[in-house]
C-alpha cells in the first residue's frame, strides 16, 4: 500500500511539473507564406503548406502542445505585391517566412527579413544568386539552378552538342539561370553564342518573332528556362513555326516537368506540342512516406480538394513547414519563448517608417539562433532527405531526366552530382560506392522530336534560304589554285575542286554559295579573308589559305589537304666542263703540298732503298727516273719496284693511307662539281639571304611578308611585293644591282607551279618553315570536323593526288628543283692531320737511316785509323771537303760493299799485294 502511495504521488509531481513547463510555453507561433496563389507552385504550395501545417498541429511529438499558425499573403507574380504581403506577414510578428516561390520576389523580401533577422526558406526560388553572403537569412529547401544547370550541361555533352540555345525569362531566376548554363558549359568547352530573352508578361508576338528568327541560326539545341506555364505557350509556337521536327532539339528546366506533373488526366492531350522534348525533375526517392504523401494527394484530388496535380513543389513545400516547425521547437526547448521586439537602432524603424506604421514590425532577437538550428536540420521527409549545406542550400537528392513520348512522361536516366548521368537511382549507385566514370555515363533511349530515335546531330550549318556564305580569295596570279573566272562569276581551280570532292563525304546537304574577295587586279590580302570569318562575313574561307598561327587564333580550319612552307628561289646557272674543272676540287695551296709530298716520298723512298734495293741503283739518269715514276706510280698501285728496308715500307703504308683519302675526297668533290647546279649569287639559305642587305621578293597577299619581318626583323624597304610569276621572273633576271630582287621567300606550291616554266632558277637550301593548306571555319563550327574527316577520306582513297594530276600534270607534275651551294673546294686545312703525320714518319724514318749511316761512317773511320800506317791510303786527309766527299762516296755504295770494306778493316793482312 504504502509502495502505491509513493508511485501515486510521483506521478503526481510529475504531472505538475509537465503542466508547468507547457504553460511556459508558447501557445502559439506565426509563420508567414508568401506566394502567388493562381500559379502552378503557387496552387500546389497553397494545398502542401496546409496540409503540412494541420500534420504538425496533429502531431504532439512536435512543438509539444505550442500551435502553429499559417498566415498566408499572396504575391500576384508583383514584386511590389510580394513586398506587401510580407509586411503584413512580418506585421503580426512570424518567426519565419515560408517562400516566395519566385527569385524576384525573394530578392526584395529577403531585404526586409534580414533586416528584422526573420528567416526565410523558399521552397522555389532557385536563383543560385540567393545563397551569396548578401542574404544571410535566405534558405532554400530545393536544389538550386548551379547544381540543375550542371546537370543539363552533363546532359549536352553526353551527345557531343557544342552549341546551344537559351530561352528564358528576363527576370532574376531566368537571367541568373542561364548565367550558371553558360559558366558550366564553358568549362566543358562549349558554346552558347545565341540567347533569347522572352519578357514575363510571355508576349505571344515577341516569342514568335525570336524563334522564327532563331531559325536562321546554326544551333538546333534550345534549353528552355523559364517559369511553369500551364498553355506550353512557346512549346505551342514553336510547334507552329515547324520547329518540333527532327532537326530540333528541345531541352527545359525543372519548370516544365512541374507543369507536366500538374496536370490531371484530361490534360495530357496538349502534350502533343512537347512531343520529343527531354527534361528535368528534382528526384525524390521511393519512400513509405513518399507513398502516403501521394496517397494523401490523390484522395484529396478525388474529393476535389485538391484542384491540380502533385509536383515537386508540393513535396518541397511540404517538407519545408516540417523543418521550420521542427526548428521552432528546438528554439522554444531553448529559449522557452519567441520574442519579437523594436530595436530602434536597426535603422529600419524610423521617424519616417513610423509615419508608414512600419512601428508594427518587431525584430525577432533571436533570429540568428533559429538560422543556427536551421542549418543542423537532418531528417527524412516526403521528399527525402531534409538537409542543408553551408550555404543554406538543401543537399540536392539529384534529378531525373524525363522524356515526352506521346501522351506518356517516360523517365530515361538520372543525374547526380557524384555519379553523372545514369540509368539506375542516385541513392543506389551511392550504396554501392560508384563515382563519376566517363564510360559508366549512360541513358535509355530518348524519343526526340519528329520521332526520331538516334542522336539528333543539334545543327545545321544552313539551309536553302540561308546558305553557306563562302568566301574564295579571287587571284591575280597562280589562277591554277583558285579564282573567278572573267565574265562569268565561275570560281574554279584545284582548292575549289577538293572543297566539292570533300563536301561528297559530308553526311548531310550544305547549301552554299561563293563569294569572290579581291579585285581581281592583285591578290588579296589573305589575313583580312580569314578575319573576315571572325567579323562574321563569311561563315567559311576555302582556298590556298596557309594554316599559321595568328589565323587560328581567329577561326578553325580543317585538316590539311597539301603540305607547303616557305622557300628561296633565287637564279642558277648549271656548271659547264671546262679543260681544267679537273683542278677545281684542290685549292692551289693544297696542290703545291701534294706535288711536294709525291717528290718528297719520292726522294725519301730512294735514299732509304738505294743501298740495298738493285731497283733504285744505277746511272744517274735511270736512278732520277725510278725515282719520280716510283713516286707517281703509287697514286695508282703499279709500282714495279719493290722496297726492302722497313723504314721504307714504314713510310709507304703511311704514305698510301693519306694518298687513299687525298684521291677519295677528289673524287667525291669533281663529282659533285660535275653535276650539281651552281649558284650565280652566294646565297645558300635563309640565314645567308638576311645576312645580305639586298632586296626579297614575296607574292603580294602572302603571309610571307609578316613571317620575314616578324621573324627576322626584315626591314620593310628591303621587301619587293611582286604579283606574278611575269614579276618573279624579271626582278630575279635584274638581280639587286639593277632594280630587282636577289631571291624570291614564297610557299612551296607556287614555286614548284613557277619553275615548271622556268629553268634559269632554282630552290636555294631547304624549305625553312612547315606549313599546310587548309579550309578556314568560323569557330566551334561542327563542320570543320567533318571537312577534315572528308579530306582524310580523299587522302586515303588517292583521290587529294588525282585532283593534284588533273591540275598540275598534264605537261608533267613540276619537279621540286632544289639547289644547293657550290661545292666547297677541298683545302689545305682538311688534311694538315694526315700531311703532318705522313711527313712527321718520313722525316723520322729519315733521320733514323742518316743516323745509322752516320754511325756506320764512323765506325769504318775508326776501323780505319787502327790499320797499320803503311797499309793506310794516302787520301786519307783530313780535309772537310775530303771528309764529305768520302762521306757520299760511303753512302753510295751497297750495303754489301761496306760490310766487305769492314771485313778488309778487320784483316788486312788478307788483302792481295
Amino acid at each position: 500500500m504504502k509502495d502505491f502511495m509513493a508511485v501515486t504521488r510521483t506521478i503526481w509531481i510529475w504531472t505538475i511539473l509537465c503542466g508547468l513547463a507547457r504553460c511556459q510555453r508558447p501557445a502559439s507561433v506565426n509563420i508567414g507564406a508568401v506566394f502567388t496563389f493562381d500559379s502552378v507552385i503557387g496552387k500546389v504550395a497553397k494545398v502542401a503548406v496546409k496540409m503540412a501545417v494541420d500534420d504538425v498541429n496533429a502531431d504532439p511529438l512536435v512543438l509539444n502542445g505550442t500551435k502553429l499558425n499559417l498566415i498566408m499573403e499572396d504575391a500576384s507574380c508583383n514584386v511590389f505585391l510580394g513586398s506587401i504581403g510580407a509586411f503584413r506577414a512580418l506585421e503580426q510578428g512570424v518567426a519565419a517566412i515560408i517562400g516566395p516561390q519566385s527569385s524576384s520576389i525573394a530578392h526584395a523580401i529577403s531585404q526586409i527579413t534580414d533586416g528584422l533577422q526573420v528567416p526565410q526558406v523558399s521552397y522555389a526560388a532557385t536563383d543560385p544568386t540567393l545563397s551569396s553572403l548578401q542574404f544571410p537569412f535566405f534558405f532554400r529547401s530545393i536544389p538550386s539552378d548551379s547544381e540543375q544547370m550542371a546537370a543539363v550541361a552533363d546532359l549536352i555533352e553526353f551527345y557531343g552538342w557544342k552549341e546551344v540555345i537559351s530561352v528564358y525569362l528576363d527576370d532574376d531566376y531566368g537571367r541568373n539561370g542561364i548565367s550558371s548554363l553558360d559558366d558550366e558549359l564553358e568549362k566543358r568547352r562549349i558554346r552558347m553564342p545565341h540567347k533569347l530573352p522572352i519578357s514575363i508578361k510571355f508576349d505571344l508576338n515577341e516569342i514568335t518573332n525570336l524563334l522564327n528568327h532563331s531559325k536562321v541560326f546554326g544551333p538546333r539545341v534550345y534549353v528552355v528556362h523559364v517559369n511553369p506555364d500551364p498553355r506550353l505557350r512557346i512549346f505551342s509556337i514553336a510547334y507552329k513555326l515547324k520547329m518540333m521536327s527532327s532537326e530540333f532539339v528541345w531541352l527545359a528546366t525543372d519548370s516544365l516537368s512541374a507543369t507536366l506533373d500538374s496536370f490531371t488526366p484530361q490534360n495530357h492531350s496538349s502534350l502533343s506540342v512537347v512531343q520529343g522534348v527531354v527534361a528535368l525533375r528534382p528526384h525524390i526517392p521511393d519512400s513509405p512516406k513518399k507513398r502516403s504523401f501521394v496517397s494523401q494527394w490523390t484522395k484529396m484530388q478525388n474529393e476535389s480538394t485538391a484542384s491540380i496535380g502533385l509536383n515537386h513543389y508540393g513535396f518541397f513545400a511540404y517538407d519545408t513547414i516540417w523543418a521550420v516547425a521542427r526548428s521552432i521547437d528546438k528554439f522554444i526547448e531553448i529559449h522557452k519563448n519567441i520574442t519579437l521586439s523594436v530595436n530602434n537602432n536597426s535603422g529600419l524603424l524610423n521617424t519616417e517608417a513610423a509615419n508608414m506604421l512600419l512601428d508594427k514590425l518587431k525584430v525577432f532577437t533571436g533570429g540568428s539562433d533559429l538560422i543556427n538550428i536551421l542549418l543542423q536540420s537532418n531528417y527524412t521527409g516526403v521528399s527525402g532527405r531534409f538537409q542543408f549545406s553551408p550555404d543554406r542550400n538543401i543537399v540536392s537528392g539529384g534529378y531525373e531526366i524525363i522524356n515526352i513520348n506521346q501522351t506518356e512522361i517516360t523517365r530515361v536516366g538520372y543525374w547526380s552530382n557524384d555519379s553523372g548521368l545514369s540509368v539506375a537511382p542516385p541513392e543506389t549507385l551511392k550504396k554501392k560506392g560508384h563515382g563519376r566514370v566517363p564510360q559508366d555515363q549512360k541513358l535509355n533511349k530518348i524519343t526526340w522530336p519528329g520521332g526520331m530515335t538516334g542522336r539528333p546531330r543539334g545543327w545545321v550549318i544552313a539551309d536553302h534560304a540561308r546558305p553557306l556564305r563562302i568566301g574564295v580569295p579571287k587571284r591575280a596570279s597562280f589562277v591554277e589554285f583558285v579564282t573567278e573566272l572573267p565574265g562569268s562569276h565561275q570560281i574554279q581551280g584545284y582548292c575549289i575542286d577538293i572543297f566539292k570532292k570533300a563536301l561528297e563525304f559530308v553526311p548531310y546537304d550544305v547549301p552554299y554559295v561563293f563569294m569572290p574577295f579581291g579585285n581581281g587586279q592583285s591578290n588579296p590580302n589573305y589575313d583580312a579573308l580569314v578575319n573576315m570569318v571572325a567579323d562574321n562575313v563569311f561563315d567559311a574561307v576555302v582556298g590556298d589559305i596557309a594554316i599559321v598561327t595568328n589565323r587560328t587564333r581567329v577561326a578553325d580550319f580543317s585538316q590539311p589537304f597539301t603540305s607547303t612552307g616557305l622557300v628561296i628561289v633565287a637564279p642558277i646557272k648549271y656548271s659547264k666542263s671546262s679543260a681544267w674543272v679537273f683542278l677545281k676540287p684542290f685549292t692551289p695551296d693544297l696542290w703545291c703540298v701534294t706535288a711536294a709530298s709525291f717528290i718528297m716520298i719520292g726522294v725519301v723512298i730512294w735514299i732509304l732503298e738505294h743501298r740495298i734495293n738493285d731497283d733504285f741503283r744505277g746511272p744517274p739518269k735511270r736512278q732520277i727516273v725510278t725515282m719520280c715514276m716510283f713516286s707517281f706510280s703509287t697514286l695508282f698501285k703499279t709500282n714495279q719496284e719493290n722496297t726492302l728496308s722497313t723504314l721504307s715500307r714504314m713510310v709507304m703504308i703511311v704514305w698510301l693511307f693519306l694518298l687513299m683519302v687525298i684521291t677519295a675526297s677528289y673524287t667525291a668533290n669533281l663529282t659533285s662539281i660535275l653535276t650539281v647546279e651552281q649558284l650565280s649569287s652566294p646565297i645558300t639559305g635563309i640565314d645567308s639571304l638576311i645576312a645580305t642587305n639586298w632586296p626579297i621578293g614575296y607574292q603580294v597577299g602572302s603571309f610571307a611578308f609578316n613571317y620575314l619581318r616578324q621573324n627576322f626583323n626584315v626591314p620593310k624597304s628591303r621587301l619587293v611585293a611582286l604579283g606574278n610569276p611575269e614579276e618573279y621572273a624579271r626582278a630575279l633576271q635584274l638581280g639587286p644591282s639593277r632594280g630587282g630582287v636577289a631571291a624570291i621567300v614564297d610557299e612551296l606550291p607556287y614555286i614548284e607551279l613557277f619553275l615548271s616554266t622556268q629553268t634559269d632558277f632554282g630552290i636555294i637550301g631547304q624549305q625553312f618553315t612547315k606549313s599546310s593548306w587548309g579550309f578556314a571555319f568560323r569557330r566551334e563550327s561542327p563542320l570543320a570536323f567533318d571537312m577534315s574527316t572528308a579530306i582524310l577520306k580523299l587522302s586515303e582513297d588517292g583521290e587529294l593526288r588525282r585532283i593534284r594530276e588533273r591540275w598540275f600534270c598534264k605537261m608533267g607534275c613540276p619537279e621540286e628543283r632544289k639547289s644547293d651551294s657550290e661545292p666547297n673546294r677541298l683545302h689545305l686545312t682538311s688534311f694538315w692531320g694526315l700531311y703532318l703525320t705522313c711527313g712527321v714518319v718520313t722525316l723520322a724514318s729519315f733521320l733514323v737511316f742518316l743516323l745509322r749511316t752516320i754511325c756506320q761512317y764512323m765506325r769504318y773511320k775508326q776501323r780505319q785509323k787502327d790499320i797499320p800506317s803503311g797499309s793506310r791510303e794516302a787520301s786519307s786527309s783530313g780535309k772537310c771537303s775530303h771528309v764529305i766527299y768520302s762521306f757520299f762516296n760511303f753512302i753510295d755504295e751497297k750495303e754489301e760493299a761496306i760490310k766487305k770494306m769492314f771485313t778488309h778493316c778487320e784483316n788486312p793482312e788478307q788483302q792481295p799485294t
